[in-house]
């Protein structure tokens, strides 16, 4: 396929944004996010790098994509997991459901582990649209992003240091998480 035609038809812009964020994701679960790098990427969705920075912008703004396309992934699925519940019963599920959603996809577990550095780490943890998604997710109110934001903490606690048995998880965010958000 030739660089001229490798996208036909369509909404060209979206179609070459979607191949890229794709192509991407594949690298990052692969070599890490930091290691994401616009010529292997150019190179993987046979394209030139001009094309991928008009596109999809240049590589933290991919990284930032990448991040929050899985993000959302894992969110819909505790949406519709905690749909109808409340209070210290729909924080539970959202977190459990959180970590079954990341590790069960080796892809997501991946990402998940290549956020190594400060500055990724930072972005999960400081971003206020994370925090409002995880207000959200947990049916807090839109004010309470501290809640958010702790709530975060305790999901990429247990992602990366994982209690090994999926009941006793389940047993420790209930009986230590569920009483902070008891009505």
């Amino acid at each position: 396929m030739s660089r001229s035609d490798w996208l036909v038809g369509g909404d060209r812009r979206s179609a070459a944004a979607e191949r890229i964020y794709a192509a991407a994701t594949e690298l990052v679960a692969s070599d890490g996010i930091d290691a994401l790098d616009i010529d292997t990427l150019a190179s993987r969705v046979h394209c030139s790098r001009a094309t991928i920075y008009r596109c999809a912008g240049g590589k933290r703004q991919i990284q930032d994509a990448v991040i929050q396309r899985s993000a959302a992934r894992i969110a819909g699925q505790v949406r519709n997991a905690v749909d109808g519940l409340t209070g210290s019963e729909r924080i539970v599920a959202a977190i459990t459901v959180a970590l079954r959603e990341i590790r069960s996809d080796p892809l997501r577990q991946s990402m998940f582990s290549a956020i190594r550095g400060a500055e990724e780490r930072a972005w999960l943890t400081e971003s206020p649209i994370v925090a409002r998604l995880a207000a959200d997710l947990n049916g807090l109110t839109d004010d309470d992003t501290e809640a958010g934001q702790w709530i975060l903490r305790v999901v990429l606690a247990l992602v990366y240091w994982p209690v090994g048995d999926a009941e006793l998880e389940r047993n420790m965010v209930d009986r230590f998480i569920s009483p902070a958000f008891a009505t």
